[in-house]
């Protein structure tokens, strides 16, 4: 099954070594997100933007790959500060619809770019 490479320009660019995401037959792998302003490339200010941000960021890569986070099965969530878990609850009620993705939410020391949040997810095409 051959590798399909999916890029956008409603996302932010690359900040290194891999692609905004990968598509392997029914499965589509979307890199971490962090919440940079794809137009700008600099980084929204505050943690509600911050999620909101990244969110957005995931949901125009999905696009790009021709389909949405409703296909979600698994979200991987990464905060500097775990006491902003029920903001990401809050934000992801606006993203997602039960029944929800399988999701992982853990504390980290720090994130690139300096960011207070990160998320990836994995998405899988009936």
């Amino acid at each position: 099954m051959p590798r399909q490479i999916i890029s956008t320009p409603n996302a932010p660019a690359a900040i290194g070594t891999y692609s905004q995401a990968v598509r392997c037959g029914d499965t589509i792998y979307l890199s971490g997100q962090i919440g940079l302003d794809p137009a700008s490339m600099q980084m929204v200010e505050g943690i509600d933007a911050q999620i909101a941000q990244v969110f957005d960021n995931l949901q125009a890569v999905a696009a790009a790959a021709g389909t949405t986070l409703d296909v979600a099965a698994k979200l991987n969530i990464y905060l500097v500060d775990l006491a902003n878990f029920a903001k990401v609850n809050e934000v992801m009620a606006r993203y997602f619809k039960a029944p929800y993705p399988a999701r992982a939410a853990v504390g980290v020391k720090e994130l690139p770019r300096g960011a207070l949040v990160e998320a990836d997810a994995v998405l899988v095409i009936d």
